[in-house]
């Protein structure tokens, strides 16, 4: 088993906010410093930095090695980033699993990173070939027949952001998606706005133990301490005023009952149980199972059934052995949808699963608000859940937790954490 020995995450921001100024890179840094920092751990015992990163800034290539020797870990400690677009905080975690079952290591700084803020505004491909044609230009007037081509909408800007909640395949959004879930699956409007309120209140009545999972960014003669999604203020009324955002006519899902974007790094000291022998630290959790599975990408809101039937069977665990579950709170009607269909057999049959695989009880759901409150920085997101279900098993005292959310592009994650008592 991969074992667990100490984690942290930064503050999550919302986009243009406190650390708009601040690219992925230096968000990552930052959490990976506070790690090692907090847990004594020589740098140069690490076998590999694994990081996920969604939007990888264009001058941090292998962003997760830029992040390793900017923390002052030594240049022969490897280093590689990992993408599964949401779930990719969760594939660093699962790849150190088996780096480690293959002889390739004992120890791992695993994690994810995101900076929406700095996400990628591109030029039109028109542009970019009339540029180029300019470059090549030789004499005064070739470079100025060459800039004479370019027209008004070559300057029209591409917004990376936008491209990439796109699915390229179905040419449809993700909020799309979403919209597609509610009205297949009859999830109205003020049970999504009501959804979204309580991620708030939750958020807001565990603020004290979320900000225990924060290490402070320090940044511009500020400390960044705590999440600044969260709404004290929310409520149905005030929701119930926000115009749909994909369908504008007859949708259901608006920016209040949709994650926010967000910018923020969560990461993990991860390894072997010789690790606790080797350097006298004591282990926090384990990673007991964990499963990936398709879908159809204009559904990829019920990635996480799939994902959490294929882990059941691979593993002979059962939803009901679940003390905590989280799921990721892409959107609202994503997450009504999977609580809908997980306990319904006629419903399970009609989304592809094999049978129903049973209750979702609200109150071990999300417990401390979920990313319609926090934020959804995408690359750190799976690292998020994973450290935030050990943080609450402590905090608890319980054992098992499930954690698991929907992938653009049509795929679930699934992993089954354990707290070592």
């Amino acid at each position: 088993m991969l074992y667990i020995y100490k984690y942290t995450r930064t503050a999550f921001t919302k986009m243009g906010g406190a650390m708009d100024h601040l690219d992925a890179a230096d968000i990552g840094k930052s959490a990976v410093s506070s790690l090692l920092a907090n847990t004594g751990v020589d740098p140069a015992l690490i076998d590999e930095v694994i990081m996920g990163c969604v939007s990888q800034p264009a001058d941090s290539a292998n962003i997760a090695r830029v992040i390793a020797l900017r923390s002052g870990i030594p240049d022969s400690v490897i280093a590689a980033t990992v993408h599964r677009n949401c779930a990719s905080g969760m594939e660093s975690i699962t790849s150190a699993y088996e780096r480690m079952h293959s002889g390739r290591g004992q120890l791992f700084v695993v994690g994810g990173c995101e900076s929406m803020s700095n996400a990628h505004v591109l030029f039109r491909k028109s542009a970019v070939q009339k540029f180029s044609r300019l470059a090549r230009a030789r004499g005064p007037l070739a470079k100025l027949n060459a800039a004479f081509q370019f027209r008004p909408k070559d300057f029209s800007p591409l917004i990376g952001l936008r491209l990439g909640l796109t699915d390229p395949v179905t040419g449809i959004n993700m909020g799309q998606t979403a919209e597609i879930l509610a009205r297949e699956y009859d999830i109205s409007r003020d049970a999504q706005d009501a959804f979204a309120v309580n991620s708030h209140t939750l958020a807001l009545e565990n603020q004290k133990q979320l900000n225990q999972e924060i290490s402070p960014v320090y940044t511009r003669g500020k400390s960044i301490e705590s999440d600044d999604g969260i709404r004290a203020d929310s409520s149905l009324e005030k929701l119930a005023k926000l115009r749909p955002v994909f369908e504008k006519n007859t949708g259901s899902v608006t920016a209040g009952n949709s994650s926010q974007i967000t910018d923020g790094a969560a990461v993990l000291l991860v390894g072997s149980i010789k690790i606790k022998e080797e350097l006298g630290i004591e282990p926090i959790g384990r990673l007991r199972g964990y499963a990936y599975a398709g879908c159809d990408p204009s559904r990829m809101g019920l990635g996480p059934l799939f994902a959490m039937q294929k882990l059941f069977k691979d593993s002979n665990l059962r939803l009901d052995q679940a003390d905590i579950i989280e799921i990721n709170e892409a959107f609202a009607a994503q997450t009504l949808t999977c609580i809908k269909v997980s306990d319904s057999e006629v419903l399970a049959k009609k989304a592809g699963l094999d049978s129903k695989l049973g209750e979702i009880p609200l109150d071990k759901l999300n417990r401390r608000g979920g990313a319609i409150a926090l934020g959804h920085p995408v690359g750190a997101t799976g690292a998020r859940l994973v450290l935030s279900v050990l943080d609450q098993l402590r905090e608890k005292q319980q054992q098992h937790a499930l954690t698991t959310l929907c992938i653009g592009g049509g795929q679930g994650a699934a992993l089954w954490i354990e707290r070592i008592t």
